[in-house]
């Protein structure tokens, strides 16, 4: 992705900031999402714990609160 950032400056030439168009910007936050939803995954199936299907997993919670 090529970026059209602009750096803001304070009045002794210190960067301050970034200014990004705003569709740039929606498209970074799509990318981090989307890692970290890559990260979620690999981290679950590292886990190694019992899988059951969301309507069991449902059920049982039923069954324990009442």
């Amino acid at each position: 992705m090529i970026l059209h950032e602009q750096i803001l400056k304070d009045i002794n030439g210190n960067s301050i900031g970034v200014f990004v168009p705003f569709e740039e910007y929606q498209k970074i936050l799509d990318q981090l999402e989307e890692l970290q939803d890559i990260r979620d995954y690999d981290k679950a199936k590292r886990i190694n714990e019992e899988i059951i299907p969301l309507r069991e997993a449902r059920k049982i919670r039923l069954e324990k609160n009442g």
